[in-house]
């Protein structure tokens, strides 16, 4: 079992800057991909970020890509998702992810096999 804890969320003006940052803990010893998710109220959990085992690959979802960007530090088993130049459409609560082995659709949530309890980002206009 994996355990992770989101931190980092809160109110900021459009055009302002957020760092999520979660925490894994449990059986860390095995390397995951990490992804970040996103859902607003009334809507699906959509994806947002994901990042490889090692680090090298990232992938993000269209709306964010050049203004948010994944990484992580295994040493301290933390992925982080810093966000720049947020906008009111950004705002929703934020959810980390754990994926055990890729089986090709790193998008879906169906893909995760773990998640953090979510943190809640709301940008003012």
């Amino acid at each position: 079992q994996v355990q992770l804890v989101e931190s980092g969320g809160g109110l900021v003006q459009a055009g302002g800057s957020l760092t999520l940052s979660c925490v894994a803990s449990g059986r860390t010893r095995s390397n995951y991909y990490m992804g970040w998710f996103r859902q607003a109220p009334g809507k699906e959990r959509e994806f947002v970020a994901r990042i490889s085992k090692s680090g090298e690959s990232r992938y993000y979802t269209d709306s964010v890509r050049g203004r948010f960007t994944i990484s992580k530090d295994n040493a301290k088993n933390t992925v982080y998702l810093q966000m720049n130049s947020l906008k009111p459409e950004d705002t929703a609560v934020y959810y980390c992810a754990a994926d055990r082995s890729y089986i090709g659709t790193y998008y879906s949530p169906s893909e995760y096999d773990y998640w953090g309890q979510g943190t809640q980002v709301t940008v003012s206009s």
